[in-house]
């Protein structure tokens, strides 16, 4: 499909703002609406679209984007080109006069299929899924990390009609002063309740990323509801479990999605 379909992706825009008044801010997310990703990419010649509302609450300070455009396409059989561009990025450290907002870091990434799932027994799909974190956000302001930052992860999905498992993680390099590399994993599960709804939970484990900094396990709750072919609403909420008022008391996401 040549052109981009401009009116479809207002609305998209209209909807959420609206629906984004209804909560709270809290966590950066991965795979939508989870922080843990699948291996499926988009299908080839397919476009996915998020406006999305992403936020993480922990002691001190409410940080997440407000709204960010996530956009996928499906370059070739297999193959998922992505960015997700943070336009209104915010932090607001407790105590403080007002909202720090402003542009945040664009992320760049590519998901590559390398093996696909059998139908005939428990063999899953399996996905790479390396991204960039292009420091285009303003450090001095606390919207942005001041330098790039590289996502290495694996992904498996395995399903059994209505339900679908995922899960994987893998390895940060994440450069800067007083910061260290660290670990994601997270694992989900989903089931399809109705032909339209989706729910799901999911639980993940970070390293520190700092120097003296903790390690956090959390967890989500969401689901997708589908208005049609085309059209549809993610939302997940959930908090840490370990090292919780240093690193998520609350955390949500809230998006709509174009498919097409």
């Amino acid at each position: 499909m040549n052109d981009l379909p401009l009116a479809r992706i207002a609305a998209a825009a209209g909807i959420l703002s609206a629906a984004a008044l209804l909560v709270m801010p809290g966590p950066a997310v991965a795979g939508p609406p989870f922080r843990t990703d699948d291996p499926v990419p988009v299908d080839y010649q397919h476009w996915e679209i998020y406006v999305f509302s992403q936020g993480t609450h922990k002691q001190g300070d409410t940080s997440g984007t407000l709204p960010e455009v996530e956009i996928n396409y499906g370059a070739a059989p297999n193959l998922q080109l992505h960015v997700a561009a943070p336009f209104g990025t915010f932090d607001k450290p407790d105590g403080s006069a007002g909202t720090k907002f402003g542009y945040g870091d664009t992320e760049l990434g590519v998901k590559y299929r390398f093996i696909e799932e059998s139908e005939q027994g428990w063999w899953p799909q399996v996905a790479v899924f390396p991204t960039y974190e292009a420091p285009t956000g303003n450090l001095q302001r606390g919207l942005g990390s001041g330098r790039g930052h590289e996502y290495l992860p694996v992904w498996l999905q395995k399903s059994f009609d209505p339900w679908v498992t995922y899960g994987g993680g893998g390895y940060w390099i994440n450069p800067g002063p007083g910061n260290r590399n660290y670990w994601f994993f997270g694992w989900l599960l989903q089931r399809q309740v109705t032909e339209r709804l989706a729910l799901g939970g999911e639980i993940f484990h970070q390293t520190a990323d700092k120097i003296g900094g903790k390690d956090s396990t959390g967890f989500n709750l969401g689901g997708i509801y589908d208005f049609s072919d085309d059209y549809h609403l993610l939302f997940s909420a959930g908090r840490g479990v370990q090292n919780v008022s240093a690193t998520n008391e609350f955390s949500y996401y809230l998006a709509f999605q174009l498919t097409f």
